[in-house]
């Protein structure tokens, strides 16, 4: 079992950056990877971003790709994501998840999920 706890969500102005962190804890498998996705009331989970092998594979999504950054401090067990450059559409609930590695980081890949830290984008 993994437990996953983000902390970082806020409500910054458009343009402005935001550091998300997401701790994790219990048995964690080779196989699995650390990644974020995003979702928005009335529409399904998105697949942000996520690091697939120690900062050197790491996947993002076209919306996002150039303004957010996945890293992973493997030793803390710690997924961390920077959002820069952020815009109205970024508002979401964003959420940490531990999952299978490899191709779309999509929620299909996910095992575990942390509760969420909301990001508001104001103008």
């Amino acid at each position: 079992q993994v437990q996953l706890a983000e902390s970082g969500g806020a409500s910054v102005p458009a343009g402005g950056s935001l550091t998300l962190s997401c701790a994790a804890s219990g048995r964690m498998y080779s196989t699995h990877c650390l990644g974020w996705f995003r979702q928005v009331a009335g529409k399904e989970r998105a697949g942000v971003a996520a690091v697939y092998s120690s900062n050197v594979d790491t996947w993002y999504a076209d919306s996002v790709q150039g303004r957010f950054t996945v890293s992973q401090d493997t030793a803390k067990k710690m997924v961390i994501l920077q959002m820069n450059g952020l815009k109205r559409e970024d508002t979401a609930m964003y959420y940490c998840a531990a999952g299978i590695c490899g191709g779309v980081w999509s929620e299909r890949r996910v095992n575990f999920w942390g509760q969420g830290t909301q990001v508001n984008v104001t103008s």
